[in-house]
């Protein structure tokens, strides 16, 4: 397995082009992104998108895993 960076602009608030509301939630997703990369996730765009949404209530527990399955 390859170690594999991602973009992550903290001056435009964003990884890999998904923005985020401020530095804190940036920094907080960057660190479980990249805490899971080295299990072997290979995050996307959409991944981070949802994975964002989850953290700020956008979608609901339930909802998450309707929404993964449609991601992978």
């Amino acid at each position: 397995m390859t170690y594999k960076p991602i973009e992550i602009d903290r001056q435009n608030l964003t990884i890999m082009g998904i923005r985020f509301s401020d530095i804190e939630s940036l920094n907080s997703a960057a660190n479980a992104i990249g805490s899971n990369m080295f299990e072997g996730f290979e995050p996307t765009p959409r991944l981070i998108e949802i994975y964002r949404d989850y953290r700020e209530g956008k979608i609901l527990s339930g909802d998450l895993i309707e929404k993964l399955r449609g991601a992978v």
